[in-house]
């Protein structure tokens, strides 16, 4: 037993299911790459103003859960919590948007980090893949993001998801509706930090998953009924084109998600399968955070989608992803001189892009060979000073049994052209 353990609220992702989670990265990366959107990666800290102004200094993630530290320059930073903001302020500081080519589409993924109370599906680092279109105010990106999610899902063979979708109105009508929400607000039976919500942001309030401020809030008034024309028809016009995607969803008026930046557009991906942490991921139009982090109108929109628990969803729903096998050749000498030949041999087989492995540490025939089975190889190489004196090896077919001499200067090109 080591002395050291992994910190409490995280995970270690070790073989076999560490492959799992690679196959989700790609799964959801592939539809992106095939639709214009460029790989970014950003630093695992940025600084503390940036999510402070950007995510809400009145939310959650602001107030509770970042990991903010001084640096011993006196630097404020903070482990990112969402990807969202980093991934714009590196887009403004590139100059991204100037080069003449709006949106600017990117995508990108890594770990992200709140402190929260563990539990099933809610972690303190986890890990996400997401999406922005940066630089245009047009429903078909809107639709195009929420697409791209249901197609990266359907393609893992996750079926048991539901699109929730909602519109947050914008600048002209949402101050409107927040004043009637606090009106209403005001008169519930609410503790003094939800109150202090009220003032600073009502729509908050809305996501408060406790039963009893839920129960409370059966007649709140719904922004849908506040929208202006603008925002009904930009609305209606992601719903049309979604649905002709043939992509189903459904309208939650009370959708608010936990970042103060959604404008219009907002929707979440939930699996019923996940219990309370039913969200797998989410995201929506954010057409004034360029402006809230010091750049120029910029209006954008994006997703972030949950590795660890689309990982979850799919162990719900018993979906078994097709993973190849991480080796493909499995090499056992049997004395020094075939460690050297059959050496040689592996080294080829990688340049040749085939996957292959290698008994190390001068095991046995019946050792070697459990090895062998352990790695998943469909084709065993075996050689002894016998079979050299030949100049052939053995190559076994480990789903067949069947096993057959090959030239030594011929096991290459024979596996080349059986694993096609």
């Amino acid at each position: 037993m080591s002395t050291f353990q992994a910190p409490k609220g995280t995970y270690d992702l070790i073989p076999p299911r560490s492959a799992k989670f690679l196959a989700v990265r790609e799964a959801i990366a592939t539809p992106l790459r095939n639709s214009g959107y460029g790989y970014v990666e950003t630093p695992g800290f940025e600084n503390v103003e940036l999510f402070a102004r950007g995510v809400g200094e009145s939310t959650d993630i602001v107030t509770k859960e970042m990991y903010a530290f001084e640096t011993k320059g006196g630097d404020k930073l903070a482990l990112r919590p969402e990807g969202t903001a980093s991934v714009l302020r590196a887009a403004l500081e590139a100059n991204l948007h100037r080069q003449g080519n709006l949106p600017v589409k990117l995508w990108y993924s890594g770990s992200y980090y709140r402190y929260e109370q563990p539990q099933a599906g809610r972690y303190r680092h986890f890990s996400q893949v997401g999406a922005e279109a940066i630089g245009a105010e047009d429903p078909a990106l809107d639709a195009e993001l929420i697409i791209l999610a249901d197609q990266a899902y359907r393609s893992l063979g996750l079926s048991n998801f539901r699109i929730l979708l909602n519109s947050l109105g914008d600048k002209e009508c949402r101050p409107v509706y927040r004043a009637a929400l606090q009106d209403f607000l005001r008169g519930l039976d609410l503790d003094e930090d939800t109150r202090r919500r009220v003032d600073i942001n009502p729509l908050r309030v809305l996501d408060d998953k406790r039963e009893s401020v839920q129960k409370q809030l059966g007649d709140a008034p719904l922004l849908r009924d506040y929208l202006c024309d603008a925002c009904k028809a930009y609305h209606e016009e992601v719903r049309e084109l979604i649905t002709a995607a043939g992509v189903s969803f459904e309208d939650d008026p009370k959708l608010v998600r936990g970042l103060d930046y959604y404008t219009r557009t907002t929707f979440e991906f939930v699996h019923d399968g996940l219990g309370s942490q039913s969200a797998v991921g989410g995201g929506g139009r954010y057409d004034g955070l360029s402006e809230m982090i010091g750049g120029p109108a910029l209006p954008s929109v994006g997703w972030a989608l949950g590795v660890d628990r689309t990982v979850l969803a799919l162990e719900a729903e018993g979906v078994e992803l097709d993973i190849p096998s991480a080796t493909s050749v499995f090499a056992v000498p049997l004395g020094e001189e075939a460690r050297r030949v059959l050496f040689a041999k592996v080294t080829e087989l990688r340049k040749v892009g085939i996957a292959a492995d290698f008994s190390y540490g001068g095991k046995g025939l019946k050792g070697a060979m459990k090895n062998a089975n352990r790695s998943g190889a469909r084709y065993t190489i075996v050689a002894g000073e016998r079979d050299l004196a030949e100049g052939v090896v053995q190559l076994k077919d480990m789903e067949s049994g069947e096993q057959t001499p090959v030239g030594v200067n011929e096991i290459v090109a024979e596996l080349e052209s059986r694993l096609g």
